[in-house]
């Protein structure tokens, strides 16, 4: 049991190593972690739940398990789509937790299965804050020069299903990425 759980422990490390490959198309030379982009997710998903009316808890903890499964297939590009068959994450999370204990195994493998679904209104909100996550860093990167990020910005919004999500997406695109610092 120990021996499997610290297994998947090293294993989620290397979502701090795997970058998010679609930004090197754009010219990032340096695009952020998987793991970086799953903990603003997950705390943009406890945001906009909270706003929703729905769980803040329940919302970062789907968020923070989304992209796990990118340990055993790297960040594909929406490139890829064209000649790779997109694999279904609860297979992955099946095959990544076969070997822990039944609660941990359960616990996981219920995250992705509902944030899959996208049934739920926390799944709803994991989602948005995927799609918002991936507006900011967009804008983000625009500000330190990086121009072809447009398809990005339209592709998240037009994802967006939450009326909070669509509103702080909104006013993102108004203001700088600085914009934060003197607030």
């Amino acid at each position: 049991m120990s021996e499997a759980l610290a297994s998947f422990g090293y294993e989620l490390g290397i979502l701090k190593r795997v970058r998010r490959s679609g930004w090197w198309h754009a010219g990032v030379r340096d695009p952020e972690s998987v793991g970086e982009h799953s903990l603003r997710a997950a705390q943009l998903a406890a945001l906009l739940a909270a706003e929703e009316g729905a769980s803040p808890e329940r919302a970062a903890f789907l968020a923070l398990w989304h992209d796990t499964q990118e340990t055993r297939t790297g960040d594909l590009p929406l490139t890829a789509g064209d000649y790779l068959r997109k694999p279904e994450p609860r297979q992955i999370t099946a095959d990544q937790t076969a070997a822990l204990p039944e609660r941990s195994r359960d616990l996981v493998r219920s995250a992705v299965d509902e944030y899959e679904t996208r049934e739920s209104p926390e799944a709803l909100c994991a989602k948005d804050a995927d799609k918002l996550e991936m507006l900011l860093q967009a804008l983000e990167y625009r500000d330190v020069g990086v121009r072809p990020v447009d398809e990005w910005i339209e592709s998240a919004r037009k994802g967006l299903k939450t009326e909070t999500a669509r509103k702080v997406a909104e006013a993102a695109m108004t203001l700088s990425p600085l914009a934060w610092r003197g607030r």
